[in-house]
Parts: C-alpha cells; structure tokens; sequence
C-alpha cells in the first residue's frame, strides 16, 4: 500500500478503470460456460473471500441504521452485476457499459442545477441511440434483452453509487464494502447455485481472475487514489470507462463497433466528463461499477 502511495492518483484510477472493464471482458467469456448468474455467484464468492481476509469487518457494534445502509448497497452491488453480465450474453461490453452508463450519469445530472448538465443529458442520450443501433437497425432486429439488462445495470449502479456514500459514513475503511459483498453474494447465489457442478479447475482459475480483476484490485487502487484526487478529476477519468470496455472488448473479445457506434460512445464520454467532471458537486461518484 505504501508504494501505491508514491504512484500518481490518476494513473491508479487509470489502472482501476482498465482492471474493471478487462475483467468484464474475461468475465463475457465466463457467462457462455456458466450463465450470468453462475459467473456472479462465483466472482462475488471469491471477491468477498479475499475481502474479508483482508479487511476482517466487526460484525457487532452496528446500529439498525448501519445494516439496513449496507444490505441496501449488497442488494444493489448485487443485482448491478447480474444484470450486467446478462446484458453481455447479448452485447459487445462496449455498447453494454456506455448503456449502463447512464445510470450514474442521469444520477448526477438529476442533482445538478446546472442548464448545460441537462445538454450533456441530451447527447448523451442521443449517443445510446447511435451506440445501440435503434436508429439504424429495424425495431424487430434490436437485442431488447440486452438492451434492458444494460439499462437495469445502470439503475442498480445509480443505486449502488447512493449506498456506496451511506455505508461509507456508517462504517470505516472497506468494512462496509466487506459486509456489502457478503449480503450480494447471499442475494445472488440463488441465482447461479445450480451451475455449481459445471465449475472446472479451468473456469474457477478465471472466476478468481475476474474477482480480482472486477472487485478486489480497482476497489483497492480507488482507495489510495481518493485520498489524494478531487472529485472533479475522478468524474473526469470515471468517464473513460465505455471506451476503456471497447478497447476491452476488442483486444480480449476481437468485439468490434462501427463508426456510428464510436460516435456515440465518444457522446457518452464528453457528456460524462461534463457532468461527472465539471460539475460543483464534491461527490460525483462513488466506484468504477461493475
């Protein structure tokens, strides 16, 4: 950690933002195997073993309000991730996270006054309109599954950025986030428990990869990041993520996406970088997501 310390705080967001979208990327080709609920359940499990080991949270000496704040954010960290990784069973996760996106980019626009933040809105929305292809593609042709499970994604992550503040006032350090995981693998696990006895050595060494690709390592460089970032620089950086999971998509997957697409994923980013960065809000956001 002390190393970490000596590392610039953007290029540890950086890394947090690439660890994130390349464990998306290795976890598109878990869901084929496994399901979306099985490749949940088997990073949360993982995820939250390695967390707790590190952070060993006290499970007593919590008030009503401190649980009800952390079973909250378990439920949303759960469901954000179920819903994402179905959404990649029908997606490139570059059109899959720009769509998600918008969760908590609407988040923040709705907490704003600002006229410009509802013009950055406005784009971007019409960006998930190219990246989606409903302006180029017959109604019939459109992944509607996909499309809804990225946009459920994006709700539970809106919520999952309104609990990641709570719990943090409620609990010290990543002992909230430790609880957290234990309630989302709980939720999740009726979810992808039959898939168990299709786990091979092979699909757990990569269900551990994506745990620490998607959870333990970006959760764990944001921390030190943080102490030392504004918020205005992390919405900044927060707002790469969809062209991170493209450059994801494409090395790891070959996804590729065609010019209409790129423009606008770039809508969605600028219109971030607007309302997550330039803002006069001290928290524009909480996590890198799923």
């Amino acid at each position: 950690m002390r190393r970490l310390e000596s590392v610039p705080a953007p290029l540890l967001v950086l890394a947090g933002i690439i660890s994130v979208q390349f464990g998306g990327a290795l976890a598109a080709t878990l869901v084929p195997e496994i399901g979306a609920g099985g490749s949940v359940v088997m990073r949360l499990l993982f995820a939250t073993v390695i967390l707790l080991a590190i952070v060993r949270p006290r499970w007593r000496g919590h008030s009503r309000r401190a649980w009800l704040t952390v079973i909250g954010f378990g439920l949303a960290l759960g469901l954000m991730n179920f819903t994402f990784y179905g959404s990649l069973a029908h997606l490139p996760i570059g059109v899959a996270v720009t769509i998600e996106f918008l969760g908590p980019l609407l988040l923040a626009a709705a907490m704003s006054r600002r006229a410009v933040d509802l013009v950055a809105v406005a784009a971007a929305a019409g960006g998930v309109l190219l990246i989606s292809q409903a302006l180029s593609v017959p109604f019939a042709e459109l992944n509607l599954t996909g499309l809804g499970l990225a946009a459920a994604a994006g709700a539970f992550w809106a919520a999952y950025i309104i609990f990641s503040g709570r719990t943090g006032a409620e609990f010290e350090k990543l002992e909230g986030l430790a609880l957290a995981m234990v309630v989302a693998s709980v939720v999740t696990l009726p979810l992808g428990i039959a898939s168990v006895p299709d786990w091979t050595g092979g699909l757990i060494a990569k269900g551990l990869g994506i745990a620490v690709l998607s959870s333990v390592l970006p959760y764990s460089l944001e921390l030190v990041a943080l102490r030392r970032l504004s918020a205005q620089a992390f919405g900044i950086l927060l707002s790469l993520e969809p062209a991170a999971a493209a450059l994801a998509g494409l090395l790891v997957l070959s996804q590729t996406l065609n010019g209409w697409q790129l423009v606008g994923m770039t809508l969605v980013v600028l219109a971030s970088a607007i309302v997550l960065g330039l803002g006069t809000r001290k928290d524009p956001a909480e996590s890198t997501g799923s």
